[in-house]
């Protein structure tokens, strides 16, 4: 008993410590291959089960799929901590313990899609697993897997940080981007993992079909990728994102407003591009609160130049409702974008919350909602589609604009400012985050951001242009907008994730048939 108690205790450490790893593979470049390995060992360690009891073998599989996760979001999203504890105000340990069962309540999509594998792959046993056999526990897995990071991301509002299919945004499973989108990417990443986790489990014959397997998955992805949906349309713009580097700690302050105006103003008035785009919120102020007629001078040099410009400003809506908005400027009507998808703490408040929230010292804590059909801003016959910051995480929510293909965006723009979370790895995470919005869709996103990571992203989700993080620059170049629809943007756009839904279901049909047909009798 003792030693089955101590084997059980390995094994949770050793998913916490794989999913500690597999969390650190997020934002940073070409290491999505690095990630699929880790969550290919975490499956071998879930199918050396040989408990003939699936409900034992899910018990145990959940308890993984814990610790894996556990490890995963704390590494993956510690900055947290900084945005509470360094601008929010809350005492280190409760800023920590918020960090931690964050991590744990996102854990428990782990812990179900885990314990759904487990229960539906075969047991363990010294005998290779046959050929069927093996194959409908991969799909099973993929499809369980795929499935926790769907549910993840759409309960509550959803939280898809760190969904597996952003880390392969720089590696060749992305070409399955503009077919499937980012979850059909995770699928096709969880299904690599499992196959090379099969390995441990099947005979020479059987290893041979899975790196065949495995080499088809990855040339259908260079294929998929490697076709064309959308096309050039009209000349490419001229383009300057600004990017102030304002200290988090100072930017609310009454003191810093005047300093900020005379950065983002003296950019506004003298820069010379077909459009200019400020970080989320670079204005700091309602438009009252600026000094008198800042606006209207802003405009009347912007039309006199030929330019246009997205800026980031707070604005109201009625009496007592403010919202994060993007206000468009240069033509003679002024154009507004109100941020759609609001992040939990930060702009709304959950209920039940509001005693967590009155003890941080965040301003603005409560915006009112836009809807998710904005039109887009239009400069020079191309329609620019702007994003604040979080909300480019949901790409199926950025589809709605697709619905009608005449008024779709051929170009991605994205204001967003991650000062609250210091110099981390989530600048690479969000700019990993922007590239698969750009695959999605095959058109150019342009990120203007107050700390970084301020770029320019091609249609291919390739970085063409990048200022250094924690600087204060203007980072130009040309972008060529973009006319057509993928199959991605055309299915989400009417049917949401739908599709992706449907795959994991025809996923995990073969395993949890078997496993209905030869239950074992002690189930």
């Amino acid at each position: 008993m003792r030693a089955e108690r101590t084997r059980g205790l390995l094994e949770i450490a050793a998913a916490l410590l794989l999913g500690g790893a597999y969390g650190g593979c997020f934002g940073h470049p070409r290491w999505g291959g690095a990630a699929v390995l880790l969550l290919a060992l975490f499956t071998a360690l879930l199918w050396r089960d040989a408990t003939p009891a699936w409900r034992r073998r899910a018990r145990r599989g959940a308890r993984l799929g814990l610790a894996f996760g556990v490890g995963t979001f704390t590494v993956g999203v510690w900055w947290l901590y900084i945005s509470m504890a360094v601008y929010g105000g809350l005492p280190p340990w409760l800023a920590a313990g918020a960090v931690v069962l964050f991590s744990a309540y996102l854990a428990l999509y782990t812990a179900a899609s885990a314990a759904l594998a487990a229960a539906l792959a075969p047991p363990a046993s010294r005998e290779p697993w046959p050929l069927s056999r093996a194959a409908a526990a991969a799909a099973a897995l993929a499809g369980a897997w795929t499935l926790g990071e769907l549910a993840r991301g759409t309960v509550f509002t959803g939280f898809p940080w760190l969904a597996l299919g952003y880390a392969q945004s720089g590696d060749a499973l992305a070409g399955y981007a503009p077919l499937l989108g980012l979850y059909g990417v995770t699928f096709a990443a969880a299904l690599s993992a499992a196959l090379l986790a099969t390995l441990s489990q099947v005979s020479v014959r059987g290893a041979a079909a899975a790196v065949a397997l495995l080499a088809a998955l990855v040339g259908g992805a260079r294929l998929d990728g490697a076709m064309h949906w959308t096309h050039p349309t009209g000349a490419p713009l001229s383009v300057a994102l600004l990017q102030g580097d304002v200290g988090q700690s100072e930017k609310f302050r009454p003191q810093s407003l005047a300093p900020t105006l005379a950065l983002y103003g003296h950019w506004l008035g003298q820069l010379r591009a077909d459009l200019i785009v400020t970080p989320e919120t670079a204005l700091p102020v309602l438009p009252e609160d600026l000094p008198a007629g800042w606006l209207d001078q802003l405009q009347r040099s912007l039309r006199a130049r030929g330019a246009h410009a997205l800026v980031g400003i707070p604005l109201t809506r009625g009496a007592d409702q403010y919202t994060n908005s993007v206000l468009g400027l240069g033509d003679a009507t002024r154009y507004r974008y109100d941020k759609a998808h609001l992040v939990p703490f930060g702009e709304f408040i959950p209920w039940g919350f509001h005693w967590f929230v009155r003890l941080m010292n965040m301003p603005l804590g409560d915006f009112a909602r836009g809807g998710f059909k904005q039109p887009s801003f239009v400069v020079d016959g191309a329609r620019v589609a702007p994003t604040i910051c979080y909300e480019d995480l949901f790409g199926e929510q950025l589809a709605q604009r697709f619905r009608d293909p005449a008024a779709a965006p051929g170009i991605i723009a994205n204001l967003t400012n991650l000062g609250w979370f210091g110099d981390t790895v989530v600048l690479g995470q969000h700019l990993e985050i922007a590239r698969m919005r750009s695959l999605e869709f095959q058109l150019p996103t342009i990120r203007a951001t107050n700390t970084g990571a301020t770029a320019i992203i091609d249609a291919d989700g390739h970085v063409r242009r990048m200022l250094a993080p924690y600087t204060v620059g203007v980072l130009s170049g040309m972008v060529q907008a973009r006319r057509g629809i993928t199959p991605f943007a055309w299915a989400a756009a009417r049917l949401g994730y739908a599709p992706q839904l449907l795959l994991c279901l025809l996923a995990l049909a073969p395993a949890a048939l078997r496993r209905r047909r030869v239950a074992a009798p002690s189930s």
